[in-house]
């Protein structure tokens, strides 16, 4: 029973297609709504994820690439290896991180109902990071059992309800709306870069303003836009790298006809993206109504990043860029603190990085959107480095990566002073 239930909320589209059914139910729609509401959004959601998987598949070589071409050395920042492997070796921590889960959710719809906080986080995958996160913390500090699941169960609701909270104020800005927040361990990360872009920034100057000349109109369509990005991204890279690097990824390809080849499927992996985020917004912002007029009066959904990425493209591929250049000066700062040099992490840099891009435009215009970009990209490595002292993953077996995002890090090293003091 536990196990299907882990199942359900860590598969986005089983998740929430079930909370749109639910949506659809309590208002009373006929079942012919409530199969269409519900398969459209379980559509919606793996459209989304199918986008995601082919800029995944197509940023994974090009990151290996991408760190022999410029001679960089170091752990890979990867939550999902890391939460994978203290499940996988301590089975008090695959036990214990699985009723975290439930309960958690449990604690976020009670909060959700009793507090003004109304966000309710549906973010499949960072709602089991967060639960491996502090099943591994808790039992490093020596818990039992009940315990971990108990403080795990309370840490874990409250910071699923609060970090939606602290982010919305950017995002109505964003969007226009209240109708959904943002539901990611990244939150205090691309505010923090937000503000930083306000500062410097003029919010009337938005990126997707942006004058070009006549003949560069088409630079306008967001599929060519981030083609030629990614074109000049890959080409650089894959010279840099040389054949030798891109013949071991590139199956026969001449590097230019893979960097080619590769830029324009990251390309078509965004299009496929937003054509998902679009469909399943579409059915997940009326199914939810039900849930917000009957279970938790004035709900608002928390979702997953790319939900974002629609209301600003060029923002999104300015945040790309400008938090990658920020890891690299993250990293090469990292060296200063003797313990570990977290490697730019390409993936995100592209789906968060970009993100708060578009939280920097909203507020700090495309000058904003740079800067929040490369100031997240700082708060994506260095961070990293200096938390990295406080957990000791080696000790159980796990080497060369390390825990990456912002909010994670900063949950559990508000555990380890508290455990310190007491």
């Amino acid at each position: 029973m536990v196990k299907a239930l882990v199942e359900i909320f860590t598969t986005p589209a089983i998740m929430l297609g079930i909370v749109a059914l639910i949506g659809l139910l309590l208002q009373g729609k006929s079942t012919s709504e409530c199969i269409s509401g519900t398969f459209k959004t379980i559509l919606g959601v793996l459209i989304l994820s199918s986008g995601a998987g082919v800029i995944v598949q197509s940023l994974g070589p090009f990151s290996d690439l991408f760190t022999k071409a410029f001679n960089l050395t170091g752990v890979v920042p990867f939550d999902e290896a890391v939460t994978g492997a203290v499940i996988q070796k301590i089975a008090v921590v695959a036990k214990t991180s699985s009723l975290i889960i439930a309960f958690g959710f449990v604690v976020n719809l009670v909060l959700a109902r009793l507090t003004p906080f109304k966000y309710i986080f549906l973010t499949g995958h960072m709602i089991w990071i967060l639960a491996g996160f502090l099943a591994f913390a808790l039992y490093d500090l020596g818990l039992s059992e009940t315990n971990i699941v108990v403080v795990g169960s309370l840490v874990q609701g409250a910071v699923l309800t609060l970090l939606p909270a602290i982010a919305q104020p950017i995002m109505r800005q964003v969007t226009g709306s209240n109708e959904f927040g943002y539901g990611h361990l990244t939150t205090l990360g691309v505010v923090a870069g937000a503000l930083v872009g306000k500062m410097v920034g003029n919010p009337s100057e938005s990126s997707e303003d942006l004058k070009v000349p006549q003949s560069l109109e088409f630079f306008r369509d967001t599929a060519i836009s981030i083609s030629v990005v990614m074109l000049v991204i890959y080409l650089v890279t894959v010279l840099v790298a040389g054949p030798a690097a891109v013949a071991k990824v590139s199956q026969g390809q001449s590097p230019v006809t893979y960097a080619v080849v590769q830029a324009l499927t990251f390309t078509a992996g965004v299009l496929i993206l937003l054509q998902g985020v679009r469909m399943f917004l579409g059915e997940i912002i009326p199914s939810f109504r039900g849930i917000a007029l009957k279970v938790v009066p004035g709900a608002i959904p928390a979702l997953d990043c790319p939900v974002v990425f629609p209301y600003a493209p060029t923002a999104l591929m300015l945040g790309f860029v400008s938090s990658v250049i920020g890891m690299i000066v993250g990293m090469l700062v990292s060296r200063l603190f003797g313990t570990v040099i977290p490697l730019p992490s390409i993936i995100g840099g592209f789906f968060t990085g970009g993100t708060s891009g578009i939280f920097g435009n909203a507020v700090g215009g495309r000058r904003g959107a740079i800067v929040a970009g490369f100031v997240y990209g700082l708060i994506l490595t260095i961070p990293v480095a200096l938390f990295y002292p406080l957990y000791d993953l080696p000790k159980y077996g796990i080497t060369g990566v390390a825990m990456l995002v912002p909010d994670g890090l900063a949950v559990l090293a508000i555990i380890k002073a508290v455990a310190s003091i007491f």
